[in-house]
């Protein structure tokens, strides 16, 4: 029974000494017990120094081709000749496919027929009219067969050149829907004509950044499937704000000459507002929220001082201050929440 009492006993005082050891270390490492200050606690901190900080504004964006067109023939009829490979390069004037001109080729022959016979017409009415041989009335109707006559032949002339459909600009072409041998008209779609030298990129800014836009500004961006930085130049700004959603619509327009962009893809748009040389940035773990606004700690004379500070823009880890700071203040970055104003501090400097 006593060597029971014993065990508990020296149980009970290990106990004891336990929690008396684990207060006393939480003592030791608080910066105030009751408002007395007990020793200089450890804390992170840097030193703010004059950077340069470029605002960028985000956002987001979709390419469209330089130059796009469905490709169709003017004229309905058999197609006879393909002349393009599908996916292949193809020059503005190049012919691509040609629709069946037999039966225009003979109208045509028709029609030049009958323009020479009236041409003839007419000059032997001229040399008649000369001679007073006809009235002036019998000469306006000789001339006027051989206008009309020229004119058929000329129409017929240019529904046969239809008949050859060629690219309007240089470009790739795509899939073909069509063989030969088709019947195609007007509202046939042969195949899509691209040009993709350049493309088009078209987003929409904030409407309070709408008196920072100007025409020729250069920006960057990247695409979803690669982190490689590419360049467009702004060529034209809508010139009015969507009323829906407050937003201003730019196009701009970027190289392609080595083939990495396509059409359609979304892109993410870096687009520069302001290059401040001398920003002053801070983390943004660094700043406590008020009640007015936000706060840092500056080390003076070794203790923590609450300053309120102005933010302005910010980066993914740090903030701008544009007010409250001065360069070559200290201040403290980490284990700051519950750090009281005027405790005392030993920083550690970040680097």
């Amino acid at each position: 029974m006593k060597i029971r009492m014993m065990v508990y006993g020296l149980l009970i005082l290990g106990l004891v000494a336990l929690i008396v050891y684990r207060v006393s270390e939480n003592k030791e490492a608080t910066a105030f017990v009751g408002g007395k200050e007990k020793g200089p606690l450890p804390i992170s901190g840097m030193i703010v120094k004059p950077e340069k900080f470029e605002n960028r504004l985000s956002l987001s964006g979709s390419l469209e081709a330089n130059e796009l067109v469905d490709i169709r023939s003017e004229v309905s009829g058999v197609v006879r000749e393909i002349y393009f490979r599908e996916g292949s390069r193809v020059s503005e004037g190049q012919v691509l496919f040609k629709v069946d001109d037999i039966e225009l080729t003979a109208q045509l022959s028709k029609a030049e027929t009958a323009k020479k016979l009236a041409a003839e017409n007419e000059r032997r009415a001229k040399l008649l009219l000369e001679k007073q041989g006809i009235s002036q009335e019998e000469y306006d109707m000789a001339s006027a067969d051989y206008e009309s006559a020229s004119a058929e032949a000329e129409l017929i002339s240019a529904q046969r050149y239809k008949t050859s459909v060629r690219a309007p600009f240089s470009g790739t072409i795509g899939l073909r829907n069509i063989s030969k041998g088709t019947y195609v008209t007007p509202s046939t779609t042969v195949a899509r004509l691209v040009n993709t030298d350049q493309l088009k990129l078209t987003f929409s800014i904030p409407e309070k950044y709408v008196s920072r836009m100007k025409v020729n500004s250069e920006f960057t961006f990247t695409t979803t499937d690669t982190g490689r930085s590419f360049t467009a130049r702004v060529y034209a700004i809508e010139p009015e704000v969507d009323v829906t959603t407050r937003t201003l619509k730019m196009r701009a327009v970027a190289d392609n000459s080595e083939g990495q962009l396509y059409p359609g893809m979304f892109v993410n748009v870096k687009f520069p507002l302001e290059v401040v040389p001398d920003a002053l940035m801070v983390p943004s773990e660094a700043l406590i929220p008020i009640q007015n606004g936000k706060e840092v700690f500056v080390v003076r004379k070794g203790k923590a001082q609450a300053v309120q500070v102005e933010t302005g823009a910010r980066t993914s880890s740090d903030v701008r201050v544009l007010s409250g700071l001065q360069p070559g203040d200290t201040i403290l970055t980490y284990g700051i929440m519950a750090l009281e104003n005027g405790a005392a501090v030993d920083v550690v400097l970040d680097h």
